[in-house]
């Protein structure tokens, strides 16, 4: 005689969110300005700079491409060199904050949650996050570290430092090669920032399917997170 089905163990819910790390340039900082000033300093339109810039990208190359295409033989430390002693300025400064980046934040720190900033950035980076003092738990910035993205010890720093298992860890950026991808192996939560060149450019559906948020803007994104950890 057969018995009864035995009833099924209700599925164990996802574990909940406890820390969130941002992505730097466009995410938290526009550095529309910053490829400006370059394009300026080439003597380029600036809608010629960015046209290219977004052309590069489509086949898969990066700005410095598009740097040592309109200055062939690019040194960056020369040309950062020359421009320091033209009074042209480099990096980003508080002007260049998003603006909903520091409420975005403030509110999830309310929530108790650990908040890093960790991108792939120079030496320099650190002074100018340090000047915009967002509200934060730590900046981590690749040349200091040692590590960049997308290698998996620079996501493995991360989950260190907020001292959580990586699935407890959600990483928001623009980008797929460098953010979403490498995040979701390292078996974090990923969080797909759509805004900069990369973020309308790049495509991945899979990738974005697997993502926890897909996002326009970070306005939205503390109330998200703390509707996903009360469920």
């Amino acid at each position: 005689m057969t018995g009864s089905p035995r009833p099924r163990p209700p599925a164990s819910a996802p574990p909940p969110i406890r820390a969130v790390f941002f992505d730097i340039g466009e995410t938290l900082i526009n550095e529309g300005e910053i490829y400006g000033r370059w394009a300026d300093w080439f003597g380029v339109p600036r809608h010629t700079f960015l046209a290219k810039l977004g052309a590069v990208l489509a086949t898969g190359g990066t700005h410095m491409d598009v740097l040592e295409y309109f200055r062939p033989g690019f040194d960056l430390a020369e040309e950062e060199r020359r421009r320091a002693e033209a009074g042209v300025p480099n990096g980003f400064g508080p002007d260049d904050l998003y603006p909903d980046a520091r409420a975005c934040l403030s509110g999830l720190r309310d929530q108790g949650l650990y908040v890093g900033i960790a991108g792939n950035q120079p030496v320099e980076a650190a002074a100018h996050m340090a000047e915009i003092a967002l509200d934060a738990d730590v900046v981590g910035i690749s040349d200091v570290w040692g590590v960049s993205k997308p290698s998996p010890e620079f996501f493995e720093r991360c989950a260190q430092l907020a001292d959580v298992l990586p699935d407890r860890v959600l990483y928001v950026g623009d980008r797929i090669d460098n953010d979403v991808r490498p995040a979701l192996e390292f078996e974090m939560r990923a969080a797909f920032l759509r805004r900069g060149p990369w973020g309308h450019i790049q495509r991945d559906d899979a990738a974005l399917r697997d993502c926890l948020f897909v996002l326009d803007d970070l306005v939205d994104l503390p109330k998200l997170v703390a509707e996903y950890n009360a469920r």
